[in-house]
């Protein structure tokens, strides 16, 4: 694996075996990865001749400066879990790097309504900061496709946004959630969690099952309530969001007409450690 700190020494790799129409595929990180990272890598490898990852820490996307401080860093393990896997290159950029001037990171992106709901309003500008990195990131590597994980749903939604409004040709492959064991969505922010509580954790994917089990046009409501209640005596201190939406546009649904294509979104608290995760709950 070659890894690269430097934007122009990136691209004048990668820009040889772009004119020989070598397919490169990305997967864009933050580190501290796991599992249900390298599973993206996998399937980059699987579709792309050369498969670029980046490892960096987005200062923009975090609402909370505590939140950023506690990011884990694993960086050395984080290669080590990249070569294993068969990753080709690793960007490993300084914050200058990623934005070389101030005004870099003062651009505004018109994401419509989808940034104005769930996590865009829980988490002002939030989605905002995502954009900024990723539009960077894909001017560097400019890949022909890009590798996202579910978990991020709403994410994977603005960041398709954000390659419309670039005007770009690039595929966005969107890989279903990786998991452990007991159905707990694989993520960075699992690390900050004890024993107790990663069992705990584990009751978001009950309550999905719950849901999709029981659900009914007629009592599709209830079981939010439900689910909530879930969670609230399973250790969870509060919840910012346990709702329904169209899957494909994200506009939250109070009453279901059996027929929306349907996904449940939840963010909640176990102690300071705030979680996100989601289903697909019609096909």
């Amino acid at each position: 694996m070659v890894i690269f700190k430097i934007a122009s020494d990136l691209h004048h790799y990668l820009q040889p075996l772009r004119i020989k129409d070598k397919q490169i595929g990305f997967v864009p990180t933050m580190g501290a990865l796991h599992k249900g990272h390298i599973s993206l890598i996998e399937q980059c490898k699987l579709k792309n001749t050369i498969t670029v990852c980046s490892i960096f820490v987005n200062p923009t996307q975090f609402n909370d400066v505590k939140d950023f401080d506690k990011y884990p860093i694993t960086i050395e393990q984080d290669i080590l879990l990249l070569e294993e896997a068969g990753c080709d290159v690793l960007f490993l950029p300084s914050y200058q790097e990623v934005y070389p001037q101030p005004s870099d990171t003062e651009k505004k992106y018109d994401l419509g309504f989808v940034e104005t709901v769930f996590e865009g309003a829980h988490r002002p500008g939030h989605f905002n900061g995502v954009c900024m990195v990723v539009e960077r990131l894909l001017r560097i590597v400019q890949p022909h496709q890009l590798f996202l994980g579910q978990k991020d749903y709403q994410q994977c939604i603005v960041i398709k946004k954000l390659i419309e409004i670039m005007q770009v040709d690039i595929s966005v492959k969107i890989s279903s959630t990786q998991r452990e064991a007991n159905g707990l969505a694989m993520s960075s922010r699992n690390r900050r969690l004890n024993e107790i509580q990663l069992a705990q954790a584990a009751t978001i994917y009950q309550s999905f099952i719950y849901i999709k089990d029981n659900l009914t046009q007629q009592n599709a409501i209830h079981l939010i309530e439900q689910a909530k209640l879930i969670l609230l005596n399973n250790g969870f201190d509060r919840i910012d969001y346990f709702s329904f939406a169209n899957a494909k546009t994200l506009e939250p649904i109070e009453f279901w007409d059996g027929e929306t294509p349907l996904v449940a979104l939840v963010a909640a608290f176990m102690g300071e450690v705030r979680l996100i995760d989601n289903m697909l709950l019609t096909n």
